[in-house]
């Protein structure tokens, strides 16, 4: 049974908006916030490519894995415990990567933020939902996940506008302040509560976690060592071991953390596929677009971040309204032409970049790009509810928001070993012929992506706890939905 006490006053509710909205735009931020510091980081730490790439996905990794986990967590031991532990453990990661002397305790950093990021954000939604009165509920979650996506959407400009004015350690200090500040604050102002479910898949976290390092390993380090080297050919044969493994303990799991059944939806698979493919096609050419127009173009990091937000911002502007379209048309034509879109603005990208490319060339390739996230962000989430039980929503939608992380990690390693293979850091035409050769494969995956979508039904289950998600409302607890099981129902429309 939970243990959610209900809300005393306005105060109270109040207070849990503003500490749980600070806590998960620091933590969204910092997805991609470190984009568009990546040049001068590789300039002052002597970095390769492969350190960049583990800068970006030790923290990526470390925060799909555990998603779920620190859900699980929350319920066990305390969501606003939890909560501020995860805060403040976060700061102290943050302070790490700041004063980090080398390349590796500055990912050994970022893994550790990963993994604090994980224990955060998806308390950030259970804590305000259980703090709102259901009549209340959807402007909360509205400007939730409003505050969630606006962090995704500046954080190339953040971090660009930070590295220029100050410097890239500056990335990581800002955090510091703010989360000493707010885990306090946490354990003074908000209610503390407990969910109904309390069980831990360890087992399969360690097997999951061990399976994409060594994959993802492989993957970095592939060019370098060579595909056929022993260390390579092992690290990935062991990865791939292990995967197979956690999907065996998953399927006789008694609590599994990624139930198996759902996959049997044709909805849900296809949803997972298509999130799968897109984010691996986004995070892995931003990370070397994000790039080009410093080390090739010569620009500065905030004139960098500038030329990237129509990417980011539009789905800010365009979800809303594909969101109502999705409601009248159904959720998977939606997905498939915005994963087109998508595939499309990223072939443009490839076709025309150059050396001396103008702006005015690429930028409706990032329009594309952009209008493409936001007709998947949309409705994916609805379509991903609607496809299972009611009561198994919440395991659902954190489940496919790991996958898309998933994914991301996965592009980002994937489409720096093509740009490795085929240019490099040493000319700038080097470096465009990579990225051109990237962001191709970049658009050919999210396009397969397009394809999976195809797949997913029109008319999907009405009930209770879909719709009312969808509307920005929790269900009725006679649905046998929870606060827990709305854990991460909002996390995917964010990460």
């Amino acid at each position: 049974m939970d243990t959610t006490a209900p809300p005393t006053n306005r105060a109270t509710m109040l207070w849990t908006f503003v500490l749980t909205s600070l806590a998960l735009f620091m933590v969204s931020l910092d997805n991609l916030v470190v984009t568009t510091a990546l040049p001068v980081i590789k300039s002052d730490l002597g970095a390769s490519i492969e350190d960049l790439e583990w800068t970006v996905n030790a923290y990526t990794l470390t925060f799909a894995v555990l998603l779920l986990t620190g859900a699980a967590l929350g319920d066990r031991f305390g969501r606003r415990r939890v909560f501020s532990i995860g805060l403040a453990v976060f700061s102290l990661a943050s302070a790490a990567a700041a004063l980090a002397p080398s390349v590796d305790a500055l990912v050994a950093a970022r893994a550790v933020q990963g993994a604090a990021g994980a224990l955060v954000m998806p308390l950030t939604l259970t804590l305000l939902s259980a703090a709102v009165p259901p009549e209340r509920r959807g402007v909360a979650l509205g400007a939730w996940g409003g505050v969630g996506g606006l962090a995704i959407a500046l954080g190339p400009l953040v971090g660009g506008a930070i590295v220029d004015g100050i410097s890239w350690q500056w990335i990581f200090w800002v955090n510091v302040p703010i989360g000493l500040v707010l885990a306090p604050l946490a354990m003074r102002r908000l209610r503390e509560s407990h969910g109904p479910d309390r069980s831990l898949d360890l087992p399969g976290v360690a097997l999951v976690s061990a399976a994409l390092f060594g994959i993802v390993w492989g993957l970095v380090r592939g060019n370098a060592e060579g595909w056929g080297s022993t260390q390579i050919v092992t690290s990935l044969a062991i990865g791939g071991v292990l995967l197979v493994a956690f999907v065996a303990w998953e399927a006789v799991a008694a609590a599994p953390m990624l139930p198996l059944r759902f996959f049997r939806s044709r909805s849900f698979a296809a949803a997972n596929v298509a999130s799968l493919f897109m984010f691996f096609g986004m995070f892995g050419s931003i990370f070397l677009l994000a790039q080009f127009f410093q080390v090739v173009q010569g620009y500065s990091p905030l004139e960098s971040g500038l030329r990237i937000l129509p990417w980011t911002l539009m789905p800010m502007f365009v979800a809303p309204i594909a969101g109502a379209y999705s409601d009248r048309i159904g959720g998977g034509p939606l997905i498939a032409v915005g994963l087109a879109l998508q595939a499309i603005g990223l072939g443009w990208v490839a076709a025309v970049s150059s050396i001396d490319m103008p702006y005015g060339d690429v930028v409706w390739g990032f329009v594309l790009s952009g209008l493409g996230m936001a007709l998947f962000f949309a409705p994916v989430a609805n379509v991903v509810l609607g496809s299972v039980d009611p009561r198994d929503e919440g395991k659902a939608s954190g489940a496919n928001n790991a996958i898309r992380e998933v994914g991301g990690v996965l592009g980002v390693a994937v489409l720096a070993s093509v740009f490795s293979h085929q240019g490099g850091y040493d000319d700038p035409q080097r470096y465009v012929d990579g990225m051109v050769a990237a962001t191709w494969v970049g658009a050919a995956v999210v396009g397969l992506g397009a394809i999976a979508a195809v797949a997913i039904p029109r008319r999907m289950r009405a009930v209770g706890g879909a719709d009312a998600l969808a509307a920005g409302t929790t269900a009725s607890p006679a649905l046998g939905v929870t606060d827990h099981e709305v854990v991460t129902d909002l996390v995917g429309s964010v990460g």
